[in-house]
């Protein structure tokens, strides 16, 4: 990064270790003659001014609120990993100072990630990990009719159903059973969760595909993208799901094999 760096810190205010590290990396930062803003939870924009990069320091929690950031300002996104798994988050908070270093010197690559959108009632929204239909009454299923590019696929009668990237294939998808993908490869992945119908295994589909899912049966349905509720649904509405514009830039210093990062983060 040539001349000031810009940078927008997007913080964990719940976890202690989170909160000192986050102290810690602001003023070091500006100790630096960095420019730094820290996010307030109030969803402050990177793009209302000038930044050059987004740092989120908890969880994937904490980064995919950094990525929707990131992805409004068209800026990359950087992850210190303060949280338990951290398949989002590419530096280690014992290397502070090195990763800044590292950040000032330009020596890292910009990796692009793939986005999926939501398209419903008149609202889009956009994310790197997912979108959820499901079941708003715990007690009773949902039942879904699906089109892919326009053509009926398959009806479930299930909790839900996850269509995701290959970021978030290691989220919810993989709790429902679905396949972990490789965030090299472009796909969607459309996992049932807790399906009462005979075909109950996740679905590997173009990333050029469009997926359209109506409500058929009159029982309350919600949607969420990458663990925001976007809007609700009612009997007969539809939220049509496909591949984001563009995709997420994250930064990343190694080049580490898909293999190793599972074996890692599920201590394999």
């Amino acid at each position: 990064m040539g001349g000031a760096v810009r940078i927008g810190v997007v913080p964990n205010r719940v976890r202690e270790t989170a909160v000192r590290f986050t102290r810690n990396l602001v003023a070091e930062a500006r100790n630096r003659g960095w420019e730094v803003w820290v996010d307030g939870g109030e969803g402050l924009d990177p793009s209302e001014g000038p930044t050059d990069l987004v740092i989120a320091t908890g969880g994937d929690g904490t980064m995919l609120r950094a990525v929707s950031l990131a992805y409004r300002a068209d800026r990359p996104v950087l992850g210190f990993n303060l949280g338990t798994l951290g398949f989002l988050a590419e530096a280690d908070p014992g290397n502070l100072t090195q990763t800044l270093d590292r950040l000032e010197q330009g020596d890292y690559r910009l990796v692009p990630r793939m986005t999926v959108m939501a398209e419903l009632n008149g609202l889009t929204d956009l994310g790197v990990n997912d979108v959820v239909v499901e079941k708003i009454d715990s007690q009773r299923l949902i039942e879904l009719e699906v089109e892919v590019d326009s053509e009926p696929m398959l009806s479930y009668r299930a909790d839900g159903l996850v269509i995701s990237t290959p970021t978030g294939s290691t989220a919810y998808s993989f709790s429902a059973g679905g396949p972990l993908l490789d965030t090299r490869v472009d796909a969607l992945v459309m996992t049932p969760v807790a399906p009462h119908s005979l075909f109950s295994r996740s679905l590997v589909l173009s990333p050029e595909s469009v997926i359209r899912c109506r409500v058929a049966r009159d029982r309350p349905v919600q949607v969420s993208v990458d663990g925001r509720t976007t809007a609700s649904l009612g009997m007969d509405d539809e939220v049509v799901v496909r591949r984001g514009p563009r995709p997420v830039m994250f930064v990343a210093f190694e080049r580490v094999a898909f293999s190793t990062v599972v074996t890692e983060r599920f201590g394999l």
